[in-house]
Protein backbone atom coordinates (compact mmCIF):
# COMPACT_ATOMS: atom_id res chain seq x y z
CA UNK A 1 0.00 0.00 0.00
CA UNK A 2 0.91 3.64 -0.41
CA UNK A 3 1.79 6.23 2.23
CA UNK A 4 -0.46 8.80 0.49
CA UNK A 5 -3.14 10.12 2.82
CA UNK A 6 -5.55 13.04 2.45
CA UNK A 7 -9.17 13.99 2.95
CA UNK A 8 -11.04 16.26 0.61
CA UNK A 9 -14.51 17.62 0.14
CA UNK A 10 -15.91 18.54 -3.28
CA UNK A 11 -18.94 20.83 -3.38
CA UNK A 12 -21.02 22.33 -6.12
CA UNK A 13 -24.41 22.51 -7.72
CA UNK A 14 -26.10 19.57 -9.42
CA UNK A 15 -25.06 19.27 -13.05
CA UNK A 16 -21.61 20.86 -12.64
CA UNK A 17 -19.65 17.61 -12.70
CA UNK A 18 -18.78 17.15 -9.04
CA UNK A 19 -19.59 13.44 -9.17
CA UNK A 20 -17.36 12.89 -12.20
CA UNK A 21 -14.55 14.70 -10.38
CA UNK A 22 -14.89 12.36 -7.40
CA UNK A 23 -15.00 9.34 -9.72
CA UNK A 24 -11.73 10.45 -11.36
CA UNK A 25 -10.11 10.91 -7.94
CA UNK A 26 -11.28 7.48 -6.81
CA UNK A 27 -9.94 5.86 -9.99
CA UNK A 28 -6.65 7.72 -9.61
CA UNK A 29 -6.19 6.65 -5.98
CA UNK A 30 -6.94 3.01 -6.80
CA UNK A 31 -4.51 3.06 -9.75
CA UNK A 32 -1.81 4.26 -7.36
CA UNK A 33 -2.56 1.44 -4.87
CA UNK A 34 -4.15 3.73 -2.30
CA UNK A 35 -7.15 2.89 -0.19
CA UNK A 36 -10.06 5.18 -1.04
CA UNK A 37 -13.62 5.85 0.08
CA UNK A 38 -15.96 8.17 -1.82
CA UNK A 39 -19.31 9.29 -0.41
CA UNK A 40 -21.81 11.45 -2.30
CA UNK A 41 -24.62 13.53 -0.83
CA UNK A 42 -27.10 15.03 -3.29
CA UNK A 43 -29.14 18.11 -2.56
CA UNK A 44 -32.86 18.66 -2.99
CA UNK A 45 -32.77 18.45 -6.77
CA UNK A 46 -30.69 16.53 -9.28
CA UNK A 47 -29.83 19.71 -11.19
CA UNK A 48 -29.48 22.96 -9.31
CA UNK A 49 -29.34 21.60 -5.76
CA UNK A 50 -26.25 21.41 -3.57
CA UNK A 51 -24.00 18.40 -4.04
CA UNK A 52 -21.22 17.41 -1.64
CA UNK A 53 -18.77 14.56 -2.10
CA UNK A 54 -16.29 13.29 0.47
CA UNK A 55 -13.10 11.62 -0.80
CA UNK A 56 -10.81 9.94 1.72
CA UNK A 57 -7.51 8.44 0.58
CA UNK A 58 -5.07 6.46 2.73
CA UNK A 59 -4.00 3.01 3.84
CA UNK A 60 -6.61 2.76 6.59
CA UNK A 61 -9.72 4.70 5.68
CA UNK A 62 -12.52 3.43 7.91
CA UNK A 63 -15.24 6.06 7.60
CA UNK A 64 -16.43 7.42 4.25
CA UNK A 65 -17.20 10.93 5.51
CA UNK A 66 -14.70 13.68 6.26
CA UNK A 67 -15.22 15.15 9.72
CA UNK A 68 -15.67 18.89 10.24
CA UNK A 69 -12.25 20.55 10.45
CA UNK A 70 -10.44 17.57 8.90
CA UNK A 71 -10.38 18.22 5.12
CA UNK A 72 -6.95 18.88 3.67
CA UNK A 73 -8.64 20.26 0.55
CA UNK A 74 -11.96 21.84 -0.32
CA UNK A 75 -12.72 21.93 -4.05
CA UNK A 76 -15.70 24.14 -4.77
CA UNK A 77 -17.44 24.50 -8.12
CA UNK A 78 -19.34 27.61 -6.94
CA UNK A 79 -18.49 30.42 -4.50
CA UNK A 80 -21.46 30.14 -2.10
CA UNK A 81 -21.02 26.35 -1.90
CA UNK A 82 -17.43 26.99 -0.74
CA UNK A 83 -18.78 29.15 2.08
CA UNK A 84 -21.32 26.49 3.05
CA UNK A 85 -18.62 23.81 3.28
CA UNK A 86 -15.86 25.95 4.82
CA UNK A 87 -16.20 24.24 8.21
CA UNK A 88 -14.83 20.99 6.76
CA UNK A 89 -11.45 22.58 5.97
CA UNK A 90 -8.47 22.13 8.31
CA UNK A 91 -6.74 25.22 9.65
CA UNK A 92 -3.88 24.71 7.16
CA UNK A 93 -6.14 23.31 4.44
CA UNK A 94 -6.38 24.59 0.87
CA UNK A 95 -9.58 25.76 -0.80
CA UNK A 96 -9.74 25.64 -4.60
CA UNK A 97 -12.72 27.69 -5.75
CA UNK A 98 -14.43 28.41 -9.05
CA UNK A 99 -15.51 32.07 -8.75
CA UNK A 100 -18.74 31.45 -10.65
CA UNK A 101 -21.91 32.44 -8.79
CA UNK A 102 -25.08 30.39 -9.20
CA UNK A 103 -28.02 31.74 -7.24
CA UNK A 104 -29.80 29.15 -5.08
CA UNK A 105 -33.60 29.03 -5.08
CA UNK A 106 -34.08 31.38 -2.05
CA UNK A 107 -32.11 34.07 -3.93
CA UNK A 108 -33.97 33.43 -7.19
CA UNK A 109 -37.38 33.88 -5.52
CA UNK A 110 -36.22 36.95 -3.56
CA UNK A 111 -36.35 35.35 -0.09
CA UNK A 112 -32.58 35.87 0.42
CA UNK A 113 -29.66 37.80 -1.02
CA UNK A 114 -26.52 36.27 -2.44
CA UNK A 115 -23.72 37.27 -0.02
CA UNK A 116 -21.46 40.04 -1.30
CA UNK A 117 -18.28 38.18 -0.35
CA UNK A 118 -19.14 34.52 0.28
CA UNK A 119 -15.46 33.54 0.51
CA UNK A 120 -14.83 35.76 3.55
CA UNK A 121 -15.53 32.70 5.75
CA UNK A 122 -12.33 31.22 4.30
CA UNK A 123 -10.16 34.11 5.53
CA UNK A 124 -7.07 32.63 7.14
CA UNK A 125 -7.04 29.64 4.76
CA UNK A 126 -5.08 29.32 1.55
CA UNK A 127 -7.64 30.02 -1.17
CA UNK A 128 -6.89 29.52 -4.86
CA UNK A 129 -9.58 31.08 -7.04
CA UNK A 130 -10.12 30.74 -10.76
CA UNK A 131 -12.68 31.41 -13.45
CA UNK A 132 -12.87 27.67 -14.10
CA UNK A 133 -15.95 28.10 -16.27
CA UNK A 134 -14.15 30.59 -18.54
CA UNK A 135 -11.13 28.29 -18.84
CA UNK A 136 -13.37 25.29 -19.57
CA UNK A 137 -15.09 27.23 -22.35
CA UNK A 138 -11.63 28.13 -23.73
CA UNK A 139 -10.80 24.41 -23.71
CA UNK A 140 -13.94 23.66 -25.71
CA UNK A 141 -16.77 22.87 -23.27
CA UNK A 142 -18.31 24.50 -20.22
CA UNK A 143 -18.81 20.96 -18.86
CA UNK A 144 -15.02 20.67 -18.41
CA UNK A 145 -14.91 23.14 -15.49
CA UNK A 146 -14.51 20.14 -13.16
CA UNK A 147 -11.29 19.24 -14.98
CA UNK A 148 -9.95 22.78 -14.58
CA UNK A 149 -10.44 22.46 -10.81
CA UNK A 150 -8.91 18.97 -10.76
CA UNK A 151 -5.94 20.38 -12.66
CA UNK A 152 -5.46 22.94 -9.89
CA UNK A 153 -5.84 20.24 -7.23
CA UNK A 154 -3.35 17.98 -9.03
CA UNK A 155 -0.51 20.38 -8.20
CA UNK A 156 -1.12 19.66 -4.50
CA UNK A 157 -1.39 15.88 -4.64
CA UNK A 158 1.50 13.39 -4.98
CA UNK A 159 0.29 11.72 -8.17
CA UNK A 160 2.12 12.01 -11.48
CA UNK A 161 0.57 13.82 -14.41
CA UNK A 162 0.44 10.61 -16.48
CA UNK A 163 -1.56 8.85 -13.74
CA UNK A 164 -4.04 11.74 -13.80
CA UNK A 165 -4.34 11.50 -17.59
CA UNK A 166 -5.03 7.76 -17.38
CA UNK A 167 -7.70 8.24 -14.68
CA UNK A 168 -9.37 10.99 -16.73
CA UNK A 169 -9.28 8.83 -19.88
CA UNK A 170 -10.92 5.97 -17.95
CA UNK A 171 -13.78 8.17 -16.73
CA UNK A 172 -14.76 10.57 -19.53
CA UNK A 173 -16.31 9.72 -22.90
CA UNK A 174 -13.59 9.14 -25.50
CA UNK A 175 -14.94 11.91 -27.78
CA UNK A 176 -14.46 14.49 -24.98
CA UNK A 177 -11.01 13.35 -23.84
CA UNK A 178 -8.95 16.02 -25.62
CA UNK A 179 -11.18 18.85 -24.33
CA UNK A 180 -11.01 17.43 -20.79
CA UNK A 181 -7.23 17.03 -20.90
CA UNK A 182 -6.89 20.61 -22.20
CA UNK A 183 -9.08 21.89 -19.35
CA UNK A 184 -7.00 19.88 -16.87
CA UNK A 185 -3.79 21.41 -18.27
CA UNK A 186 -5.25 24.92 -17.98
CA UNK A 187 -6.02 24.28 -14.30
CA UNK A 188 -2.53 22.87 -13.64
CA UNK A 189 -0.98 25.95 -15.25
CA UNK A 190 -2.73 28.21 -12.70
CA UNK A 191 -0.94 26.74 -9.68
CA UNK A 192 2.78 27.37 -9.20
Amino acid sequence: MSKVQFDLVIVGVGGQGTLLASKILGRLALSENCGVKVSEVHGMSQRGGSVITHVRVGDKVHAPMVSVGQADYLVSFEALEAARAAAFLKKDGVAIVNVQRISPMPVIIGAAKYPENPLSVLDGHRVEQADALGLAIEAGSQKALNLVLLGMLSKHLPFGEQAWHEAIAACVPKKTLSVNLDAFAKGRALVA
